[in-house]
């Protein structure tokens, strides 16, 4: 299962949440106690999911969970007391931390992890087709680049000089990308 990281101050805390985790399948566990501790972790592995227990030792946690949001793509979970959740839950809606008011309820906790990996799971999803997307533009970027350079240098119209890479492509059983390659080589200093 997926590496999980757990941030409380409160060792029985971190050890209920630990036991829930367990249960759930969650077996690769980390903690800490402090925002400061849970920095260091976070630079060197990569979590699924993180469950902030707040108040911490030397903060309150939702600067964390920001933090973790915007540098993570965890799935990021905070516990804090039901009288400040609602003003807790203004301030770092905007990045994706679920919001979870204690005293906590075990199937609420439980539902939350489920939504939580949900969101993660599509989130890299898309992370996955925007970099596909990426390579596409840059290859497509590549193919014009060509393009402009037979039109300058060999006196091709748009037309010609896209039928040229493509005919290449197909006689030399190579992609576009590696014909563009040789042409900007060949005309591009």
């Amino acid at each position: 299962m997926d590496r999980a990281l757990i941030v409380s101050g409160s060792e029985k805390n971190m050890e209920i949440i630990a036991q829930f985790l367990h249960s759930y399948g969650y077996t690769n566990l980390t903690s800490a106690t402090s925002g400061s501790e849970a920095r260091r972790i976070m630079n060197s592995v990569d979590y699924a999911l993180i469950i902030i227990n707040t108040p911490l030792k030397d903060e309150f946690g939702h600067e964390l969970s920001v933090h973790m949001a915007e540098n993570t793509s965890a799935g990021i979970i905070l516990l804090c007391k039901a009288d400040i959740a609602d003003d807790v839950a203004e301030k770092i809606s905007d990045y994706g931390v679920c919001i979870v008011s204690k005293p906590m309820n075990r199937n609420i906790l439980h539902q939350s992890i489920r939504l939580v990996q949900a969101t993660r799971s599509r989130m890299l999803g898309l992370k996955r087709e925007n970099s596909q997307l990426m390579v596409k533009i840059d290859e497509m970027r590549l193919i014009n680049r060509a393009k402009c350079a037979l039109m300058q240098y060999l006196k091709f119209t748009e037309p010609e000089a896209h039928r040229y890479i493509e005919k290449q492509a197909m006689d030399t059983r190579s992609t576009r990308k590696e014909v563009a390659l040789r042409i900007l080589s060949t005309y591009e200093l």
